[in-house]
């Protein structure tokens, strides 16, 4: 059975969603079945509109199917990403992992391996805080954070061990430094996931 892999995100303008893709890409690279969901955009009209990329985002959309519960239970790994809002995951994200308390109570989440990557407008924006915030989440579900760490040379120029990130600059968008973190910390999920999984069937404790 091929380790299933849910990459969740919220995107704002874009940005998020590129890095989502990514890991996505890398996941597949090693051979796991991937399901990429968003979730719904919650924020005032008139405060998407005060952004031209933001409400040209909006209005392009829908850019994936919306997350469901069932999507985090059928998944051996998952991997979140938002922007930076002052600090922590954004809201819209934020959301989507709030309603998981039924999941959680039935130990459903348990031994899942997680991780979380981030985007922000400013290098010392919340990047760190964002990620470490999300990870607090898994850590209340039992999953086994799964860091990005310096686990390759070419992780040393992008920053952050915590999991991928980029910082968008005068609104750029991701460069392939930060793009192929993500493909690395997709394929690292994968790979984890499918040890953790296979472990746990191999020694009774979980299910195909």
């Amino acid at each position: 059975m091929s380790t299933r892999i849910l990459v969740v995100y919220y995107s704002a303008t874009g940005n998020t969603a590129k890095l989502a893709s990514a890991l996505a890409d890398g996941a597949r690279e090693a051979e796991a079945d991937v399901r990429v969901r968003t979730v719904p955009e919650t924020a005032p009209p008139g405060a998407v509109a005060s952004n031209p990329r933001w409400q040209a985002w909006v209005e392009a959309g829908p850019h994936h199917q919306i997350a469901t519960l069932e999507d985090l239970e059928w998944a051996d790994g998952f991997a979140a990403g938002s922007p930076t809002r002052f600090g922590g995951p954004a809201a819209q994200l934020k959301s989507f992992l709030d309603s998981t308390g039924g999941l959680w109570a039935k130990g459903k989440l348990v031994n899942k391996v997680a991780t979380s990557f981030t985007t922000a407008s400013t290098a010392h924006g919340g990047l760190e805080a964002t990620l470490l915030a999300t990870n607090n989440i898994f850590y209340h579900w039992g999953a086994i954070v799964l860091p990005l760490g310096y686990t390759d040379p070419r992780l040393l120029e992008s920053g952050n061990p915590y999991g991928g990130s980029f910082v968008s600059r005068k609104s750029a968008e991701p460069d392939d430094l930060a793009l192929d973190a993500l493909r690395l910390q997709g394929r690292r999920l994968a790979t984890v996931s499918r040890y953790i999984a296979d472990g746990l069937f191999k020694d009774g404790r979980g299910e195909p």
